[in-house]
């Protein structure tokens, strides 16, 4: 589980999805994605899966769900399945603290590797998965639609280092 995180710049708060969230995050989706696959039940479902790991940014002083990331993490192996932020509070650094929380949960939970894809246009997502060490492993051609487009595969290893340095900060 996530512990609540305030952050006094944005006035950001992470914490873990809650059914009331859900939307919140549906209008998210919808804003965010050409052709949102996710639906209220694919969310809602999301929130009892054990492998799962949902959290949402919020504003702290009005409790609004400004994005959100959905995580797997499933012996070793983590995958970032759907992070997204409100059209109207993108570039104020919400989607780097939500992936951050994530790759540290992650790192907390065991896994040694932690993949995603992401639309090749998606200039400004992949500049943010590369400043976290993400790095592109393969594509999958024309994954996307409307318009048609290649995914890219990127993937992020978990050094020793970092295993060591979240499981010392576990303990603290």
């Amino acid at each position: 589980m996530i512990t609540p995180v305030a952050d006094d710049a944005e006035q950001i708060l992470l914490r873990p999805a809650t059914e009331a969230d859900l939307g919140a995050i549906i209008e998210i989706e919808q804003a965010s994605f050409r052709e949102p696959h996710w639906s209220w039940r694919s969310f809602a479902g999301v929130l009892i899966d054990p492998y799962a790991r949902f959290t949402v940014a919020c504003d702290a002083r009005t409790s609004a769900v400004t994005g959100y990331i959905v995580t797997h993490v499933i012996v070793g192996d983590a995958e970032i399945a759907n992070l997204a932020v409100a059209p109207d509070r993108r570039s104020h650094g919400i989607g780097s603290r939500l992936l951050d929380v994530a790759i540290d949960e992650v790192v907390a939970l065991g896994a040694r590797t932690l993949h995603l894809e992401v639309r090749e246009s998606n200039l400004v997502a992949q500049a943010l998965y590369g400043s976290r060490g993400f790095a592109v492993v393969g594509r999958r051609k024309q994954y996307y639609q409307s318009p048609t487009e290649d995914a890219l595969l990127l993937r992020r290893e978990i050094t020793d280092d970092q295993a060591r340095a979240s499981k010392v900060m576990g303990n603290r």
